[in-house]
């Protein structure tokens, strides 16, 4: 595998990761949101990743090459699970039972999952620090 595949593969798992990371930013924000525009509580979405062909131009069409994939989001899901429902008479958007409908969203999961996506993250950026260092350390060696 070249440099260039290397940079392709980790510039594709970072773009893949920011959005894991806007998604939980997103549910974390909202997770006492009880009241959306489309109606009812806001709904905790994940996100999906699946790998996808890295294309090479012309570039490099050993048979080495031909199976280096990348990853990409395939899909954000919103969580479909019925919501919680607390008794709180005297919150605004309680019903007439004096029960809230309250997001399905585990604060303590949703920061370990960004812990998980920021280190995912920081091996990619790693990598591609890698791969740039070795592309100069070998346009060194031609000098």
């Amino acid at each position: 595998m070249d440099i260039f595949a290397t940079l392709k593969i980790g510039a594709s798992a970072l773009k893949a990761q920011r959005t894991r990371l806007n998604t939980i930013s997103s549910n974390l924000a909202n997770a006492e949101t009880t009241s959306t525009p489309e109606g009812g509580p806001y709904k905790k979405k994940s996100v999906y990743f699946e790998s996808t062909p890295i294309p090479f131009s012309g570039h490099l069409q050993s048979s080495m090459n031909k199976d280096v994939r990348g990853v990409k989001v395939a899909k954000i899901i919103e969580d479909n699970t019925p919501p919680q429902r607390i008794y709180n008479p005297s919150h605004p958007d309680a019903g007439d039972d004096g029960y809230v409908e309250m997001p399905n969203i585990n604060v303590l999961k949703e920061m370990v999952d960004m812990m998980s996506a920021t280190r995912s993250y920081e091996a990619n950026t790693t990598t591609i620090k890698s791969a740039k260092r070795m592309a100069l350390k070998a346009l060194e060696i031609g000098r």
